[in-house]
């Protein structure tokens, strides 16, 4: 990357602007994907693209280009995009700051990889599946060289590399005259992921979710693996959104200082959480990362506020301002959303219960009031704290807010799913329907 594209464009950019911020985003990036049970393709791309925004007499513009040849044009087009908006007093950028240090999210391994170490990955969880007499169906690999750079008029200068690795497989085995699926995925910030035991884990669940049985429908303690829980977590977050607080869509909106959830659990947002899939030193507007508490012992603390959001609420952005990539705007977001339970149960604990993988329609759920439906995938019936059977055909339903009030780790080991740092959770009496 050129060292002096961002200077050169924020320059140019304050000729017609009061204010600009350049966002410069390169990736390389190999993916492998997996179809029936064979390589189906590999590629490997390398992106590169500059976004541009701008405040001219209070008003924002933004514009974003691949091409380095035509930067005074996208300068052109992001100042005309800034005369045809309001103007909003809201509108600001990043004051200059010190940042802090994020540790390990950077392998060299994984800049350096090659195509044929990459379709191995692949290889290996296909065979390893075949060896557990199952079918792949889908699954791929993903690798990448991540560099950002944040810079504006008021002297920030931000930059970040990182890396990132992604392994993902789904099997079926016949289960009489249907078939019995289950997959398996995990990521890393390093190349220190297992194949054979992401696709041993999957091959596995679908050999042990065969023969299912129908389940009465009852109110059950239910044991949510943590691909399950991050599924219905993320309705839960979008509460500690400010944007949705302000807009009124936040159900936690006039409770800081009220205990909300269980008080045995703490969240917080960690930007420089070490390994974090979304740690950076800054976040997508060139704020300092941040560890921001949420819940302290069930208390409500605090929400999470990108620039506008945190001027609109007279307070200090929390670090936030995340960007999908260098073609979108900053929005509030979650960066390394943390689930810490001060007490855990196990399931030898729930004498009558279910234990659940994953689950199905979890974006169904209603954002504001929490109400949720979902099916239940490769799920179990616990009776007497052991696993007694496979069920079929299950439906669970609930409020994810009042859920959350009578939950527990179900183990002390976490795992990242997107945003969210969370172990296996035990929550209480939800409706199972059969």
């Amino acid at each position: 990357m050129k060292e002096d594209i961002a200077a050169k464009t924020l320059k140019l950019a304050l000729k017609y602007a009061d204010e600009a911020e350049i966002y410069l985003e390169k990736e390389d990036k190999i993916e492998v994907n997996i179809q029936n049970q064979k390589v189906d393709f590999a590629k490997e791309t390398s992106s590169y693209g500059l976004g541009i925004r701008v405040i001219k007499e209070g008003r924002m513009g933004f514009a974003h280009t691949t091409d380095l040849s035509k930067l005074e044009k996208t300068v052109e087009n992001v100042v005309f995009n800034a005369k045809c908006n309001e103007a909003d007093p809201n509108f600001y950028f990043a004051p200059q700051s010190k940042y802090p240090k994020v540790y390990e999210i950077f392998d060299g391994k994984i800049r350096d990889l090659d195509m044929e170490e990459a379709v191995d990955f692949a290889k290996i969880m296909i065979q390893t599946a075949v060896e557990k007499e199952c079918q792949p169906t889908s699954g791929g690999v993903q690798a990448g060289y991540y560099h950002t750079e944040i810079a504006n008029s008021e002297g920030v200068n931000s930059q970040d590399d990182s890396t990132y690795f992604s392994g993902y497989i789904s099997v079926n085995i016949p289960d009489g005259e249907g078939v019995s699926t289950a997959h398996e995925s995990d990521a890393s910030r390093f190349k220190d992921l297992d194949p054979e035991k992401l696709s041993m884990e999957a091959s596995q669940l679908a050999r042990d979710s065969r023969g299912g049985k129908s389940i009465e429908t009852a109110d059950l303690n239910v044991l949510l693996q943590c691909d399950a829980a991050a599924s219905l977590i993320f309705t839960l977050a979008n509460a500690f959104n400010a944007d949705n607080v302000q807009r009124g869509r936040s159900i936690f909106a006039d409770k800081v200082g009220k205990e909300v959830l269980s008080p045995v659990l703490n969240i917080h947002d960690d930007g420089t959480l070490k390994k974090g899939l979304n740690s950076f030193t800054s976040d997508g507007e060139g704020s300092p990362s941040q560890k921001t508490v949420l819940i302290e012992d069930g208390v409500l603390k605090n929400f999470v506020y990108d620039l506008y959001t945190a001027r609109k609420s007279e307070v200090q952005s929390t670090g936030n301002g995340i960007r999908s990539s260098f073609a979108d705007t900053p929005s509030v977001g979650f960066s390394n959303f943390i689930m810490d339970f001060n007490q855990q149960k196990e399931m030898s604990e729930i004498e009558n219960g279910l234990v659940v993988k994953d689950l199905l329609g979890a974006h169904t759920a209603n954002p504001i009031s929490g109400d949720f439906s979902v099916e239940a995938m490769n799920a179990f019936k616990i009776e007497n704290g052991e696993i007694a059977y496979p069920v079929s055909k299950a439906m669970l339903s609930g409020n994810i807010f009042e859920a959350f009030t009578q939950a527990w780790a179900a183990s002390s080991k976490t795992k990242q799913i997107g945003p969210f740092v969370l172990p296996p959770i035990i929550v209480s009496k939800l409706r199972v329907v059969g």
